[in-house]
């Protein structure tokens, strides 16, 4: 996983509307359309099918795939990664579902030299090398790929050390007002406030050489609590490997994006790849930066930069002076996605899709074998419900993506081969990653808010035993906390931003420990500190079951367009607190017929429920068809400024956030820039999306109206 952060989970407001929306009574008429896309006559068969199948869930299961899969490194384009997919569809066959193994070819450089010097004014070289620790047999596997940043440039260069916290650009320009200048220097960096990538992407912009990310142990290491393998924080010499794509410009294969890179496909060359670092990068351990920061000298580093090493934080430059040597193979190796699929009866034509991906930086057990596990586990799941007679309404496919750590590849390159059919067809993408014991994590479109909240009164928190939307886990602030909108670090990305398709990302988890992205991620870390009785896997397999069971078999998709209108709200009300010159009254024009429509559309669903009627399959094909094409019309073909891969104008990673969101990102990261002329045709954009929202909501009001 590229560490997605969940940015807020179901708030008490929410739960407020989950009641408002309970299931109506029992002496009610029958066959009336429920909110939530279900007839009343259907409830309590559907209620009775989802808990059949959380009851099948095992949590032995999914600790089985998880021993199997973990067991040698994976990483994507390795014979470990290829071994791991075939399993998976072997598993999926023998179930009895249609599974296939779709490959690509894309640029995953592997290191061929790391060379990390201090030349003065001592001498020391980075040991660049995770120990093996004798109670894990899987901590020395040969076949792991060493310590490396995916994506760093090529280079062999030679400067002074500088320090610069965590490498924002808010860092740079403390240290311009100390009297600190990076040009020509190779700056040290630490992990945390933000993704990687943007880390040497803003040093390169500042005029360092080079660019050295190294663990601080305040963040995740000793400070933290006990080191590995007493406790579940980094030890001295552990590292976290990662990309370094600037995945903000566009996910997947850096030389093919927008199309898909299969065998004798057009690519780019290197020069022209957008997404490859500029300076040589590398990721460090704290035991290989403590020499490099006790060699260091100039003004003490400012109080909040100060870490847990036992010495003195100075800024630099020099008198410590250093020399890194980094190369790769640059070559294309495949990536190999899992498909399975279960055909749909009533609505074929129209599929829900999960996804979690299967390739690891060494076992991953994890990152991201906990999610694919559990995914697993759904799978079988809902095969043996077909083997008692139930069939989808819809069709289900599930996926399991490769290349997923070097920037979303595998995901990528299937949305971009199969988006024509992914606009006519899918009606929703749901992704999970890593797992493990602790909060919920719920991100996702807005128009599945209810849609989720209603799910948790049926599945119960393993600690709690009680259902999930009972046991909020963070306090609301003053006006509730919603569904977190997607930025990035995950496998809905393409789905999202490139195709247009719902989706959600959800997982359990604490603060994760220190062992991400390490050798140390294994099955044998992952029984002690992860989940230990795999009960966290099992209930998100449990939560992911009842949403494909939902969504598969709903006559009439369960999207809700007030809470979009109240997120896309709440989205122009923060630019204009930031930018009260900011032009968006043509925004709030297009918000208020957006508003309208959804309150049009809210009316014809309670008014079928009033005439108790039974609706033809026909005409809830063309229902559904209109609801599917709602997220569609936030795209527009030519993309966000710089980055026209994104098209969707609500969401996008920020350009220096990483991970994180920026939503109305054409127009926010103009004001941003002070481009006001720029931010005044994304308005217009964004405005010109609303609208087409708007048109397909009416026309799905208009279609119940004819019902």
């Amino acid at each position: 996983m590229i560490r997605p952060l969940f940015s807020s989970v179901l708030s008490l407001s929410l739960l407020a509307q989950i009641q408002q929306t309970a299931p109506p009574a029992a002496s009610a008429p029958p066959n009336r359309l429920f909110v939530r896309g279900y007839p009343e006559s259907e409830q309590a068969s559907q209620m009775e099918r989802e808990k059949k199948a959380r009851d099948m869930v095992q949590a032995e299961r999914i600790r089985t795939y998880m021993e199997r899969m973990s067991g040698e490194p994976h990483h994507a384009g390795s014979p470990g990664s290829k071994a791991v997919a075939e399993y998976a569809q072997a598993l999926f066959r023998e179930w009895g579902l249609d599974a296939r193994i779709e490959t690509f070819e894309a640029l995953l450089p592997y290191p061929t030299t790391r060379q990390l010097d201090l030349t003065g004014p001592t001498a020391y070289r980075a040991k660049l090398q995770e120990p093996v620790i004798a109670e894990d047999k899987d901590s020395g596997d040969n076949s792991q790929l060493p310590t490396f940043n995916a994506y760093s440039a090529s280079g062999d260069v030679s400067g002074q050390v500088v320090y610069a916290n965590y490498g924002n650009q808010e860092d740079y320009d403390t240290l311009k007002k100390a009297g600190v200048d990076v040009r020509g220097k190779i700056v040290l960096v630490r992990y945390g406030n933000g993704f990687r990538g943007v880390k040497p992407k803003i040093a390169a912009q500042n005029g360092a050489i080079a660019c050295l990310i190294y663990s601080e142990p305040k963040d995740d290491g000793y400070y933290r609590g006990d080191v590995y393998p007493k406790g579940p924080f980094r030890p001295s010499q552990g590292v976290q490997r990662g990309s370094i794509m600037d995945m903000a410009i566009y996910p997947g294969d850096p030389l093919s994006p927008g199309w898909a890179s299969e065998r004798g496909s057009k690519r780019l060359s290197r020069e022209q790849a957008k997404t490859i670092a500029r300076i040589p990068t590398i990721p460090i351990s704290y035991g290989d930066a403590v020499p490099l920061m006790r060699a260091m000298g100039g003004p003490v580093a400012p109080e909040p930069w100060r870490g847990a090493m036992a010495l003195t934080y100075h800024l630099g430059p020099g008198p410590a002076t250093a020399r890194l040597k980094v190369d790769f193979d640059w070559t294309s190796k495949p990536v190999h996605d899992v498909i399975a699929v279960i055909p749909g009866t009533q609505f074929k034509d129209q599929w829900v899709i999960l996804g979690n991906h299967h390739d690891a930086w060494v076992h991953g057990a994890n990152d991201p074998l906990s999610g694919a596990s559990s995914l697993l586990e759904t799978g079988r799941v809902l095969a043996r419900m077909v083997k008692s007679g139930w069939k989808p309404k819809r069709t289900i496919v599930l996926c399991l993506w490769d290349g997923e750590e070097f920037g979303m590849v595998g995901s990528t390159e299937w949305v971009e081969k199969h988006k024509a059919e992914l606009e006519q067809k899918a009606v929703a993408y749901i992704n999970t990653d890593s797992n493990s014991r602790g909060t919920l994590g719920v991100g996702g479109s807005p128009v599945f808010e209810q849609f989720v909240g209603n799910v948790l009164r049926h599945v119960n928190d393993p600690g709690t035993g009680k259902p999930l939307y009972e046991t909020p886990q963070r306090r609301p602030n003053a006006n509730g906390l919603r569904l977190g909108p997607l930025g990035s670090g995950s496998d809905y990305v393409s789905f999202l931003d490139y195709a247009g398709v719902p989706s959600l990302n959800l997982g359990f988890g604490g603060d994760g420990g220190g062992l991400y992205h390490s050798a140390y991620d294994t099955f044998t870390a992952y029984q002690k500190f992860g989940d230990p009785d795999f009960s966290y896997c099992r209930t998100l397999s449990q939560l992911t079951t009842t949403m494909t069971l939902r969504l598969a078999d709903a006559p009439v998709l369960p999207h809700e367009f007030g809470d979009q209108t109240k997120a896309v709200r709440s989205y122009v009300e923060e630019i204009q607190k930031d930018f009260p010159n900011a032009d968006l009254k043509e925004v709030n024009r297009q918000l208020t017929r957006l508003s309208t429509a959804s309150r049009a559309f809210d009316d014809e669903i309670r008014a079928v429920r009033r005439r108790s009627q039974a609706i033809s399959p026909e005409k809830l094909t063309r229902l559904n068809q209109a609801l599917m094409k709602t997220e569609r019309a936030l795209l527009l073909s030519q993309g966000l400024p710089r980055r026209e891969w994104y098209k969707h104008q609500l969401y996008a990673p920020g350009l220096y956030t990483g991970y994180g969101v920026k939503t109305l990102p054409g127009v926010r990261e103009a004001l941003e820039a002070g481009r006001n002329d720029e931010a005044t045709q994304q308005a217009a954009n964004v405005a010109k999306a609303l609208r087409h929202c708007a048109a397909q909501i009416e026309e799905a009001a208009t279609l119940l109206r004819g019902i």
